[in-house]
């Protein structure tokens, strides 16, 4: 009886992770596995384009402001600077809260180019999804808007394409008429769109006097609603000391019910009352940032009052993102 010779596995080339081809999911990969292309290679890949950026826009100019812009704000737009400049028949790129129809972008006629905020995206990284979206309204026919897609994983990211030495200065407007270079002039179905559009828009304001501070009209009652870039843990204690010590509030009728948790940024929100308009709130909004920043530096431990005070405002804190 002839014997049977040892089986030996033929070797596999060594395939480098910056060879490997994307091929379908249920796919054996190619690397020579054996194994499914989602459960080998394609693993990585998913997870980079699946998981949760805790904080999609830090280290870009006005973090707290593309926060506000993109959960609090109507409607806003902001210029935006390119690294290296702008592309040969790009006079312009502009930020804006959201487009007509729910657009990720529109390239214009005169080839500017609108980038919406304020819109779904298919990756848990928001930076990656708009800088994506950005590089292809920036090569878009005049005259055409971008679609949404998911973003390559390895795509660059809004941090990688804009300029972070340039100032980050949102415009708020009243309506939406930035949508249309001549609005008085739009066609009917246009200025139909704009009026339901105005309508819905909640009237909102920027403070001068202090950072990404926003008041907005409500009719039952004002608000201010601020984003802040101090750590989270750190800013509660402060709130607490403050609430607890009487002097959280922005004036008389005015008073901190809470805050929002967004996009890795902490939102305290203020009540006020229906008559407090925004330039009503400038002088206490820059006295309660004196205040808090000597709260925010102080160290000892939070009284029973103050751990109570805590207590409160965290569990009516409300996460957006």
């Amino acid at each position: 009886m002839a014997k049977k010779r040892p089986q030996t596995k033929a070797k596999q080339p060594q395939i480098t992770d910056g060879e490997i081809p994307v091929v379908g999911a249920r796919e054996p990969c190619p690397c020579g596995s054996g194994r499914r292309y989602k459960a080998c290679h394609g693993r990585a890949a998913a997870q980079a384009v699946t998981e949760l950026v805790h904080r999609p826009f830090e280290d870009l100019a006005g973090e707290c402001d593309w926060v506000a812009l993109r959960e609090l704000v109507p409607a806003a737009t902001v210029e935006l600077t390119l690294k290296g400049g702008l592309p040969e028949g790009v006079p312009s790129v502009t930020l804006a809260t959201v487009l007509p129809m729910a657009w990720p972008a529109l390239r214009r006629e005169d080839g500017s180019v609108l980038l919406g905020l304020q819109n779904e995206t298919a990756s848990g990284d928001i930076s990656r999804d708009l800088a994506d979206t950005l590089q292809r309204a920036l090569q878009a026919d005049p005259g055409t808007p971008v679609q949404g897609r998911r973003a390559p994983a390895d795509g660059p990211r809004l941090q990688d394409l804009l300029d972070p030495e340039a100032a980050f200065e949102p415009v708020v407007h009243s309506g939406f008429e930035f949508w249309v270079p001549d609005a008085e002039n739009a066609t009917p179905d246009v200025a139909a769109s704009l009026e339901r559009a105005n309508a819905a828009a909640i009237p909102t304001v920027r403070l001068a006097g202090v950072d990404a501070a926003y008041w907005c009209e409500t009719p039952e009652k004002n608000h201010l609603r601020w984003v802040m870039p101090h750590p989270e843990e750190r800013l509660l204690d402060a709130l607490a000391r403050l609430h607890a010590a009487g002097r959280s509030s922005l004036g008389e009728g005015t008073r901190l019910v809470g805050s929002f948790r967004a996009h890795g940024l902490t939102v305290p929100v203020w009540d006020l009352p229906s008559g407090v308009g925004a330039e009503d709130v400038e002088k206490p909004a820059a006295e309660f940032a004196e205040r808090l920043a000597a709260a925010l530096a102080t160290d000892a431990p939070l009284t029973p009052d103050e751990r109570r005070a805590r207590g409160g405002l965290t569990n009516r804190q409300v996460t957006l993102s």
